[in-house]
């Protein structure tokens, strides 16, 4: 089994929530996990909770990176936070990919820092599930959006290649055997959306390994029609967040209704299946978090606000990751494009 760094100190609720979401993937799995932070303080959470002192390992270190810490000066000068001893440790070989909750920034800097970026790959990309409607039986109820913050600006060789990483991605992880790629657009037509994504519409369509179907508005995105959105990282993260607000708004909404009359507490019982449907397809916590692409190391970034089944989950997806060989997949995509 491979060997998990989390960083224990990383995210809204740390160390407790990452900690007993460590110690859940210990009782779950037969995965490895080293823990990096405060010793003292997770083994304090550690007996609270069961789990199994056979999977887990602790690196200690007492510094940590800050949610609203400057990414830049935090990685340049915080060299023992718990983040950057995490990644030290998946780039010396002591573990075979990273977990972290932590400042998203300085997660993508801590990559770029002690991570090479595989042959050819010009930019890594964050990429983010979301969930959408499925046109067929079996579907896998997920896209992959990509990126989502780690470029803010791309040029079309770059998008290419987060096509290329992100329908490798779909491959190994959702078991997709030919994931359909679309670029995120404001119209269908070719010609659309300035000189960068009318590039990358161009050499996309010209690559018969690809499965490019071509430009999505914004509409498109909760169909069923493609399985790997690609954007650059301003308008990805934009998106995102939409969707992550629209589900809250959504149960907010709902809420505030059934304390105000009872026929709509009525119709929202009517509707009771639907609205717990959308809950649970729009619950982060069950997806893990967001691989950060393009390195030759995993690193899996969770939300900030993640509890422990959702760094539990994490876990899972970073090894699942490891054994399906996802970096020597986009390799092999990318060189193929060479």
């Amino acid at each position: 089994m491979p060997i998990i760094a989390i960083d224990a100190m990383g995210g809204d609720h740390a160390p407790g929530e990452i900690v007993k979401g460590v110690a859940r993937a210990s009782l779950e799995t037969d995965i490895d996990c080293l823990l990096v932070g405060d010793e003292r303080r997770i083994q304090e959470v550690l007996e609270t909770v069961p789990y199994n002192p056979e999977h887990i390992s602790i690196v200690d270190c007492r510094d940590a990176i800050g949610m609203d810490e400057d990414p830049h000066e935090a990685v340049k000068n915080r060299r023992d936070a718990s983040l950057l001893v995490a990644t030290r440790a998946v780039a010396e070989g002591r573990a075979n990919a990273m977990v972290s909750a932590g400042n998203t920034g300085a997660c993508v800097l801590a990559c770029a820092r002690d991570f090479r970026l595989l042959k050819g790959i010009r930019r890594a990309a964050l990429a983010s599930v979301y969930p959408r409607h499925t046109e067929y039986t079996g579907q896998d109820p997920l896209a992959l959006v990509l990126d989502v913050g780690a470029t803010i600006r791309c040029e079309a060789e770059e998008l290419v290649q987060f096509a290329l990483m992100g329908s490798a991605y779909a491959r190994r992880i959702s078991k997709v055997p030919s994931p359909r790629v679309a670029l995120l657009n404001m119209g269908v037509e070719a010609s659309k959306g300035g000189e960068t994504l009318v590039a990358a519409h161009r050499r996309l369509r010209r690559m018969p390994a690809l499965n490019f179907v071509g430009n999505v508005e914004g509409n498109d995105l909760a169909r069923g029609g493609a399985d790997v959105i690609v954007c650059e990282g301003l308008l990805g993260n934009v998106v995102l967040k939409l969707v992550e607000g629209i589900a809250e708004v959504f149960t907010d909404v709902a809420s505030a209704a059934a304390r105000r009359r009872l026929t709509w507490r009525i119709g929202l019982a009517l509707l009771a299946r639907g609205i717990e449907r959308l809950r649970e397809l729009t619950d982060y916590t069950q997806y893990g978090g967001a691989p950060i692409l393009g390195f030759e190391n995993l690193f899996i970034k969770c939300h900030g606000r993640s509890n422990a089944r959702a760094v539990a989950n994490a876990v899972k997806v970073a090894a699942k990751a490891v054994r399906d060989r996802v970096p020597a997949e986009i390799a092999e995509a990318v060189a193929s494009l060479r």
